[in-house]
């Protein structure tokens, strides 16, 4: 295996307040492999959006990249200058926002949203921008009239589909999708996931996919990272992850999913997520592990690869 396409070290993005510092993504570290589905999971706040938001550069005041390298294909966009990133945001990362309806602009036709992202970065006339609307429309499922439609007129699964055209426009390696099936029943899930999946098999394309649904995960993803405030605790191929949970969280979070294979009861996992204001010491897991020990409580597990091959931070797995 070459180089990742994608490497993050030590990754902290903070929001600022009156209070103190919140430590939503807190020295995260992982990569991504050309032409992977790579899945971030956890908890509604351990810290997924914001983790996506800083990788593009897109958080603003309050929250700040206070440290770390994001190393898109050599180049660390944490570096960047306005221009330097915009010769890489869009055209080679691109971003599927978690709401289809607040990215679409209500007023313009779905054609034109799709032309003005791609005259945006390209130096095209308008004639030969649209050419390019029908293929990328039909790449996602939908039909070439869809291009004249405004956003009421199309259902949430469509609307999450043209957004996933228009991320597709300029041909990007890498797309971070940001809980893409949030809020759709689940026929239309599927729609969206095959066409994420599209991507990957017919176009090369990586694709990290930031979702709590599980499900979601275990259908589409090659490898999935468990994250749990602000710090990723496991990370491995999706199915052996499944199969075979080694950190208490994310035994936790398997043991919380329903089964129609097998009749189980379902357990959540007791307490809340810590105020990242003022984490616990040691585990920041620790007051909510049923099998914490001391060294739990009073020192910080890394990240680190275990006897079957996968990355885990804990000590009891670790050892």
């Amino acid at each position: 295996m070459g180089l990742p396409l994608l490497e993050v070290k030590g990754l902290k993005a903070y929001y600022r307040t009156r209070a103190g510092e919140v430590k939503a993504v807190d020295g995260v570290s992982f990569s991504v492999e050309p032409k992977e589905i790579f899945g971030i999971a956890g908890e509604s706040g351990c810290g997924k959006s914001t983790l996506g938001m800083a990788l593009l550069r897109l958080v603003d005041p309050p929250c700040y990249v206070e440290a770390g390298d994001v190393l898109f294909d050599g180049v660390d966009l944490l570096e960047l200058d306005a221009e330097g990133l915009r010769t890489i945001r869009w055209k080679r990362f691109s971003y599927i926002p978690q709401s289809s309806m607040n990215a679409l602009n209500p007023v313009a036709r779905i054609g034109s949203q799709i032309v003005d992202a791609i005259a945006a970065h390209e130096h095209l006339s308008e004639k030969e921008a649209n050419k390019r609307v029908a293929p990328l429309l039909k790449g996602v499922g939908l039909a070439a009239e869809c291009a004249d439609m405004y956003p009421h007129e199309l259902s949430g699964g469509m609307k999450q589909r043209a957004i996933i055209a228009m991320a597709m426009a300029l041909g990007p390696q890498l797309i971070l999708a940001d809980e893409p099936t949030t809020a759709l029943d689940v026929n239309v899930q599927r729609v969206v996931l095959q066409a994420l999946a599209y991507l990957r098999e017919a176009m090369g394309v990586s694709v990290i996919l930031v979702t709590h649904d599980m499900a979601a995960q275990a259908e589409i993803a090659d490898r999935l990272a468990i994250m749990y405030a602000g710090k990723i605790v496991e990370v491995g191929a999706v199915d052996d992850v499944f199969a075979d949970p080694l950190h208490p969280y994310t035994q936790g979070l398997m043991s919380a999913i329903p089964s129609l294979a097998e009749k189980r009861q379902i357990k959540s996992i007791p307490g809340y997520p810590p105020n990242l204001l003022d984490p616990p010491p040691g585990c920041r897991f620790h007051p909510r592990c049923p099998v914490a020990v001391g060294r739990c409580r009073e020192e910080q597990p890394e990240l680190r690869s275990e006897a079957r091959g996968r990355l885990v931070a804990c000590h009891l797995v670790v050892e």
